[in-house]
């Protein structure tokens, strides 16, 4: 009976968490697009707040009656932010991390402007979970895995591979690690940093966007100011938890979902500790999403100390460093 009680609990932690942490999965691969040709882009809290807000639009004023079109729309309006992004530091050169900083705190107060009228409204066009039918439905532990809307596969599955064969498997790929991590070399052997740079960037931007879309048309059906609630921040450590990776940076993503899910389901069961009530113990639980971030942020600074085994987990060469022909 306790093991029974263990792995239903579990199961119900796995179900929630997988949806909890789609959007840091399509934010955090976004980051490693960019990241991976030099640029670090801060401003996916306010990429995801664009992007959502943007949706509730579509959805809301504009009749639009797909979700899948919703979610474009909040995708485009996000490449768009990341595109004025990409231009003023890939060719203006702008610093970096006070650029996106400006993103972020300028893509919030856009997104809370737009959305101040559309507070609490719910969103009628959303994703619908996918049901096998069959023996999938009589099945607590299948039902866990295959119960989801289509953009969860896609976000664990279809785009990890996709970016993974693309960085690893082609002269493409390669060309984009020379860019992220020697610049000068790449541009001697004939890549274009400039546009590599634009286009990974914006291409990054569109997914936070896809993520914040999500939010709105999945996960919570409704706008609510500040959205993104420290998620963009999140991705970012995820990605150096996952050493730019496809799939360790999904399985990092995961771990995030799993701290989220974990308060909600001892909410829903009535957890209790002996050293700590209901309220000092739901304060605790939504803490322990952003320890774990902590402690995922530094488990690969400590792990290279230790020598060349741990250089995979390293940050590309050339990472928020400005790159110009004339000074090659």
């Amino acid at each position: 009976m306790i093991f029974g009680m263990v792995d239903n609990a579990l199961l119900s932690l796995v179900k929630v968490a997988i949806p909890a942490s789609t959007v840091v999965v399509l934010c955090a691969l976004g980051i490693m697009l960019a990241e991976r040709v030099g640029v670090l882009n801060l401003g996916q809290e306010g990429l995801i707040g664009i992007g959502a807000v943007y949706a509730v639009i579509a959805a809301t004023d504009w009749g639009v009656g797909s979700p899948w079109i919703s979610m474009l729309v909040g995708m485009v309006a996000a490449a768009t932010a990341g595109a004025i992004f990409a231009v003023v530091v890939v060719v203006f050169r702008a610093n970096q991390v006070l650029a996106g900083l400006a993103l972020a705190i300028g893509g919030i107060g856009l997104s809370n402007q737009l959305g101040v009228n559309r507070n609490g409204t719910p969103i009628r066009t959303l994703f619908a979970e996918i049901n096998p039918g069959g023996r999938f439905t009589s099945n607590a532990f299948l039902e866990t895995f295959f119960f989801h809307d289509p953009v969860v596969y896609v976000a664990y599955i279809l785009l990890p591979a996709a970016f993974w064969f693309l960085l690893f498997r082609t002269r493409h790929g390669m060309n984009m690690k020379a860019v992220g991590e020697n610049p000068a070399s790449a541009d001697a052997a004939g890549v274009n940093v400039t546009w590599a740079r634009i286009g990974y960037s914006v291409a990054g931007a569109s997914l936070a966007g896809a993520g914040g879309a999500y939010m709105v048309l999945s996960f919570t059906p409704m706008w609510a100011p500040d959205i993104a609630r420290g998620r963009g921040w999140i991705a970012l450590a995820v990605v150096i938890f996952g050493a730019w990776r496809p799939f360790r940076v999904v399985a990092g993503a995961l771990l995030y979902g799993a701290m989220i899910s974990l308060g909600m389901t001892a909410q829903a069961r009535n957890w209790n500790l002996p050293f700590l009530g209901p309220r000092d113990l739901s304060f605790f639980l939504s803490m322990i999403p952003y320890l774990v971030t902590i402690v995922a942020i530094l488990i690969p600074a400590g792990a290279a100390r230790f020598g060349r085994r741990v250089r995979s987990t390293s940050a590309p060469g050339g990472l928020a460093v400005p790159y110009s022909r004339e000074e090659r």
